[in-house]
């Protein structure tokens, strides 16, 4: 609307995009003739499944953004199939705090990361935008005043994520204890601590591995994140979604995978996390876990239905393992 340009409000809960009526919101793209869309991967995929369903192209979209979680390339593949072939899909990745700085094409997506991303190494999130700058350096969750505090990390190496730029907010407005945790001075300048980790490939693509308060410490040599070890079990066929939790264990942090069967699963779930287990112990990346719970109904996040609540989920499986 800042632009000049018609927004097109669809007829649904704003709080449930996972429960969108699909041919409702078909029908708000093709009678106003839209052109360009941005929602939560929640969202697209019920369109898309409907889309496929029904045999309908969205012949009018020309781009789409898709964002708010981890964005994975079944949904982008889906998406490909009921859109016309020159319309481009985004996944542009950011925060609230500075939201957008770094996106990628699904073409890029699809032929070159999405294969190692199912095998355990993060999700890749793209390259930064004009005027946008982005560092990974050690992790650390402690304040850093100033950026010759943080140590940049070598490419390939995950650390945590800072970014830089036009677009970037300046302080958390009378929180000055949330505005130290987050802002690295530079100079004139400062950086923002986004929260998530991840690392850059030799051709200076960013990859989110998940965020800093998720990742699980087992030992003093080795650090789990839900990202990386989330994949590898989404791949069952019988998983909807996983999440990686970590139980407090002596000076550590026991890690823990609990799954969300599919809709409509009416199989054994004995079975179900055995065969989950028989999945984490061939790869490298989950091997060390051994410790799997079945939840019927992960709690997500209002605005997006797609970002789990890990802090609810690590409650919940401390109880259960009690037991």
């Amino acid at each position: 609307m800042a632009l000049g340009a018609t927004a097109v409000i669809p007829d649904m809960d704003p709080t449930r995009p996972a429960k969108v009526d699909p041919e409702r919101f078909v029908e708000s793209l093709s009678s106003h003739a839209v052109t360009y869309s941005f929602a939560s991967p929640a969202l697209w995929r019920v369109v898309a499944k409907y889309c496929q369903d029904n045999g309908i192209i969205l012949s009018g979209l020309k781009k789409i953004l898709v964002a708010g979680a981890p964005v994975y390339g079944d949904l982008l593949a889906a998406l490909r199939r009921v859109l016309p072939d020159d319309a481009e899909i985004h996944t542009p990745y950011g925060a609230t705090e500075c939201l957008p700085v770094i996106s990628l094409e699904s073409r890029e997506i699809l032929a070159e990361t999405w294969p190692l991303s199912q095998a355990g190494q993060g999700i890749c999130v793209g390259r930064t935008l004009p005027g946008i700058k982005a560092h990974v350096i050690a992790i650390s969750d402690a304040p850093i005043a100033d950026i010759t505090q943080a140590q940049t990390v070598s490419a390939g190496e995950t650390g945590e994520i800072i970014v830089s730029g036009p677009v970037v907010t300046r302080s958390y407005i009378g929180d000055e204890a949330e505005t130290a945790a987050a802002k690295i001075a530079d100079g004139d300048s400062f950086w923002h601590r986004i929260g998530d980790v991840g690392y850059q490939d030799a051709e200076g693509r960013l990859w989110y591995c998940g965020r800093r308060a998720h990742r699980v410490r087992v030992s003093a040599g080795k650090t789990l994140y839900t990202v990386c070890c989330e994949a590898i079990i989404n791949r069952h066929r019988d998983v909807a979604r996983s999440a990686l939790v970590g139980i407090p264990a002596d000076d550590w942090q026991k890690p823990v995978i609990i799954v969300e069967p599919v809709q409509g699963f009416q199989g054994d779930q004995k079975r179900l996390l055995a065969e989950v287990a028989e999945l984490a112990a061939k790869s490298p990346v989950t091997r060390m876990i051994n410790t799997f719970l079945v939840h019927d109904n992960f709690p997500v996040d209002i605005r997006h239905n797609a970002k789990i609540f890990r802090e609810k989920l690590t409650i919940w499986a401390a109880r259960e393992l009690e037991q």
